[in-house]
């Protein structure tokens, strides 16, 4: 589904490097200096700067020293993490459209962290790329400032529920889980629980597993228990974290995963601990992965097309300035595995 928006209107001028060194009262040679990460700088006077910089939403123009016309055929794209498959496809999906038209992508990756998905977008954005890729619709004042100040084309991956800076494409994760809901009920199971990880930094990840208690609810058999982990998404991960919530909650009949990495994990502590699967315990991921598919027991899974939701955003970055801002909101499949 496409929802067209109407174009934003005229965008501030750039701040530049004297406005930075005006409100620090520093010299610009000493923005130049915090800016470019020199050795000898004090805490105080880059702690005066950068607070000057975030306040201006202040991003450094490096193509300016280098090239007359300040073009690029660059595109910024800003993932979280580059750990499972999930973003490598996303990747994939923006490369092969970009490379049809000369462009390249140049690649940020966050770790789901906000100071310093800041820094990886003040850093890209200082080479004046035509566009930017963005993952999910959640983003700081700063980051938003700074893209304001560009008037550059912007796209957001992988979320469609939000307020989002420019066009966007993704899924609904909230539909999405209401889905895994009413598929894991419909099966038969009644004790539920949910594994998470990365402190359920991902916003996403937050709003299905809410999403998935509230239906949970209304079905009439509410969450037993959750366990978020505090650590990046693996299946080492997601293996300890069954352990630990099924030892404590023996009563659980079935596990929601925040993704299949997670999930994965959950099936091998189940194959090593004899847990029949998915007789006396169901186990479903979500994204779709393609390992997923090819364990003795097919993982059951939400799958999300990433490779496609990433040709959609190079689409819709480059036709931005003649269409205005979309939301381009891509089905996900409900793929039923043997683990449900």
């Amino acid at each position: 589904m496409t929802n067209p928006l109407p174009l934003k209107s005229e965008k501030p001028s750039r701040t530049t490097l004297r406005d930075v060194a005006i409100l620090a009262g520093v010299s610009e040679i000493s923005v130049s200096r915090v800016m470019r990460n020199a050795p000898n700088i004090s805490d105080s006077l880059r702690e005066k700067v950068m607070t000057a910089a975030n306040a201006l939403s202040y991003t450094p123009n490096r193509v300016a020293g280098a090239l007359k016309n300040q073009t690029s055929n660059l595109v910024a794209v800003v993932l979280p993490s580059m750990s499972n498959d999930v973003f490598p496809s996303v990747l994939d999906g923006i490369e092969t459209v970009l490379n049809e038209h000369g462009l390249h992508a140049v690649l940020g990756v966050s770790e789901y962290d906000s100071e310093r998905e800041l820094r990886v977008v003040r850093e890209l954005l200082s080479w004046s790329p035509m566009g930017i890729i963005l993952t999910g619709l959640h983003h700081s004042d700063h980051i938003r400032g700074m893209i304001a100040q560009l008037d550059i084309p912007v796209v957001q991956i992988m979320d469609v529920e939000g307020d989002p800076i420019g066009s966007a494409v993704g899924v609904s994760h909230s539909v999405a889980a209401v889905a895994a809901a009413d598929y894991l009920h419909g099966r038969g199971y009644q004790k539920f629980g949910y594994i998470g990880a990365w402190s359920e930094r991902p916003g996403r990840s937050r709003a299905r597993r809410l999403a998935f208690e509230r239906r949970l609810a209304e079905l009439g058999t509410p969450l037993v228990a959750s366990h978020i982990s505090k650590d990046r998404s693996s299946a080492i991960v997601g293996s300890e974290a069954t352990k630990a919530l099924l030892s404590a909650h023996p009563n659980i009949d079935c596990l929601f995963y925040a993704n299949d990495d997670l999930a994965l994990g959950g099936l091998f502590h189940a194959m090593r601990a004899g847990i029949d699967v998915p007789g006396k315990l169901g186990l479903m991921g979500f994204n779709g992965i393609e390992i997923g598919k090819a364990t003795p027991l097919p993982l059951t899974s939400i799958e999300t097309p990433r490779f496609e939701m990433g040709e959609e955003a190079a689409r819709l970055l480059l036709s931005q300035s003649s269409e205005g801002f979309r939301v381009v909101d891509l089905s996900f499949k409900l793929v039923e595995g043997g683990t449900t």
